[in-house]
């Protein structure tokens, strides 16, 4: 059984989970944490929970989603794993991140790549591998298909989508991610956003003003 505790961190309000199972191995996703406050919210729960965190996992590498990857890899000694389309994103964080007020962003580089349809393996639990581009290029999201959760990263939320302006975004590919990779799950799934509540498919499916399936022409 998949137990997850978010925590929402830095000024744009990220979502950073903590995924354990029965065994108390555990994954770090998209760790947002930047003050020395966050950075002990953090650890203060994997360490009274007794985690052992085998990896630092990203969805994307856009700062908010990054801020704590230095601190959390250094923290645990876990390998920080993204798509090898977002390392061009992360290397290029520490030249503004001081633009948005980080001045003490410490970078953190990959040490392993995931692609589609690969699979991540900690414990009991199997996340399975989903590229979703359009709000980052090498965009994935991480699917527990016997616990029925995504975590999605910034690509769909309660009620809205991703943004697509920033660098690499585009809106069709992004709907085409939504569509092609997340409306085919179980309506039942429940998926946990970058920012925001959780929220499900089926919910979505029918009710998003933006990518909702009664839109498609």
């Amino acid at each position: 059984m998949l137990s997850i505790q978010v925590f929402t961190f830095n000024a744009f309000a990220e979502n950073t989970y903590v995924a354990f199972d029965e065994t108390n191995a555990g994954v770090i996703i998209d760790p947002g944490c930047y003050t020395r406050a966050e950075q002990q919210e953090l650890t203060s729960f994997v360490d009274a929970q007794g985690l052992q965190i085998k990896a630092i996992l990203n969805t994307h590498c856009h700062i908010d989603h990054v801020l704590g990857n230095d601190f959390a890899k250094d923290r645990y000694q876990a390998p920080l794993l993204i798509h090898r389309l977002e390392e061009a994103p992360l290397r290029s964080v520490k030249n503004y991140a001081p633009v948005y007020g980080f001045e003490g962003y410490r970078e953190a580089l990959p040490d392993q790549y995931l692609e589609e349809a690969a699979e991540f393996s900690f414990g009991n639990t199997t996340l399975k591998i989903l590229f979703l581009p359009g709000h980052a290029p090498g965009h994935i999201g991480f699917y527990d298909e016997e616990n029925k959760i995504v975590f999605g990263g910034d690509v769909l939320f309660a009620g809205s989508i991703g943004r697509t302006d920033l660098p690499g975004g585009d809106f069709d590919t992004l709907i085409k991610s939504i569509h092609q990779k997340l409306f085919v799950l179980p309506d039942d799934v429940e998926v946990f956003p970058g920012h925001g509540s959780t929220t499900t498919i089926g919910r979505e499916k029918i009710s998003n003003p933006y990518c909702a399936l009664s839109l498609i022409k």
